[in-house]
């Protein structure tokens, strides 16, 4: 499987794989008896739905799910597994992209149990659990007018969302998922549960602000939340010679737009749907989400600029509920699909790149393949390089390349396509990547990723994880 490739030690030979069964028998019956959640293993009935992940691409078969029940379990789990060098991943949406919430053999500690939340209006706060999706936490905020800046599809676990950085709608607004937290409760890989703040052990809370999931299993966030219920969307498509040119646009307005302002382009293949009109269906456009976070009045001048230019065809704009907009991709990556990205960043967008993206549109894989655009900037762009692991901010047009079809016979045309076009625009990016968009055969680029917060990152995974217990995820290898 070209996307199922990721650091699966020990090796898969038969003597290896006996061993590894043997040691999950001798975890599996630790755990019994003192543990409150569910072991699932391959016999059990549920377990052929809980093994499964978002990307239809990853399908491995672990040999037990501890699936936990609070944070003693998660800390039994880690404890077990450890002492026996059991493989262990970590899920809690299931949505990498690379398959990292999952494995082969070995054990996956599944957070799906633990997703209470927990709002103070009175102050604008939050705390929810480690397995939690967006949805889950949006319910919650907007009980009380309330948001916590994430994701935009429910359904994505907002731990690893948060620990890889965490873009969304209102990115630049309120600034990345993991600007907004305050604090964390972690489980370590020697069992122990920790608190990271500003106040407490504050290398490992700016190493959690980007780092991935290297340093532990979170299982308490602790964030700020802001007030807002509605938004104001407007959508469009341009055709032709427009898409070069509304991109060409967007890439000039966006430095000076203000912070209620996000408004993305993804250049793709219409789709069959009743808002585009049957003539353009099937054909390559640009697709426009112009977003207003703000008071309606004010926005709306920016509104019509966006959706006047370059001849925009089925035109539409509407107030929305938070939660409904949270919502809309939803059905654009259902559970199954299969999905590849390559992603990066650029300080200038010249129009050479914007002509290779327009004419790799010709030879788009799958319908439901896109070029996405985004913008950071904002209060994103606000926040010091120094701060967060994520690190720096300067280069704030964000690329992803992302192929999403069904059929398995056509993995290898949508990879192609994606690697190709990547490598022609690759010359013109800034070195970085956002590693919630990699994908699992691009180890090599997690340096890339953290550059000259490398050294840092190492010296703290060598601290709380010196045996790299947690490495399946954009790995941070501990000092040797």
């Amino acid at each position: 499987m070209l996307h199922d490739r990721v650091r699966q030690n020990p090796s898969d030979t038969g003597a290896a794989k006996t061993n590894m069964r043997s040691d999950i028998e001798e975890v599996a019956s630790s755990l019994k008896g003192q543990f409150r959640g569910q072991l699932l293993q391959p016999s059990d009935a549920d377990y052929a739905g809980a093994r499964t992940v978002w990307n239809g691409m990853v399908a491995r078969s672990p040999g037990l799910i501890a699936r936990c029940g609070g944070v003693t379990d998660v800390q039994a789990a880690i404890r077990a597994a450890a002492s026996h060098d059991v493989l262990t991943a970590v899920r809690c949406g299931g949505h990498s992209l690379a398959g990292f919430s999952t494995c082969e053999g070995g054990m996956v500690i599944d957070l799906s149990l633990m997703r209470d939340v927990a709002v103070d209006p009175a102050i604008r706060r939050a705390r929810f659990a480690g397995g939690c999706l967006l949805g889950s936490v949006d319910a919650a905020t907007q009980k009380y007018g309330l948001v916590f800046p994430s994701g935009v599809v429910s359904h994505t676990g907002v731990s690893g969302l948060i620990l890889g950085g965490g873009f969304g709608w209102l990115t630049r607004r309120y600034g990345l998922s993991c600007d907004n937290v305050e604090g964390f409760t972690i489980v370590t890989a020697d069992g122990s549960l920790v608190q990271a703040s500003a106040t407490k052990n504050a290398d490992l809370f700016w190493a959690l602000r980007g780092g991935g999931g290297n340093f532990g299993v979170v299982t308490e966030f602790a964030v700020r939340v802001h007030p807002l219920t509605s938004v104001m969307l407007g959508e469009s498509f341009c055709l032709g010679d427009d898409i070069y040119r509304i991109v060409q646009h967007w890439r000039d307005f966006m430095p000076s737009a203000p912070d209620d302002l996000k408004w993305n382009l993804n250049l793709r293949i219409a789709p069959a749907t009743e808002s585009v009109p049957p003539e353009v269906r099937g054909c390559p456009v640009a697709s426009q989400s112009v977003l207003w976070t703000g008071n309606e009045e004010k926005g709306r001048p920016c509104l019509d600029h966006a959706q006047s230019l370059c001849n925009p065809i089925a035109v539409a704009r509407r107030t929305l509920s938070y939660l409904t907009l949270q919502t809309m991709a939803d059905h654009e990556f259902p559970h199954g699909r299969r999905c590849y990205t390559k992603s990066s960043y650029f300080k200038i967008l010249n129009d050479r790149s914007i002509e290779l993206m327009v004419n790799a549109l010709a030879s788009i894989p799958s319908p439901d393949a896109q070029i996405e655009l985004a913008y950071l900037g904002g209060a994103a762009g606000r926040v010091a390089p120094s701060e967060t692991a994520f690190g720096d901010r300067s280069s704030p047009f964000v690329l992803n390349l992302l192929a999403n079809w069904d059929d398995p016979s056509e993995d290898a045309t949508n990879v192609a396509w994606v690697r190709n076009l990547f490598k022609q625009l690759r010359p013109a990016m800034t070195p970085g990547v956002y590693v919630n968009f990699m994908s699992s055969d691009e180890d090599d680029r997690v340096p890339e990723a953290y550059r000259e917060r490398w050294d840092r990152l190492i010296a703290i995974k060598s601290h709380y994880d010196p045996n790299n217990f947690f490495r399946l995820n954009q790995n941070i290898p501990p000092k040797k």
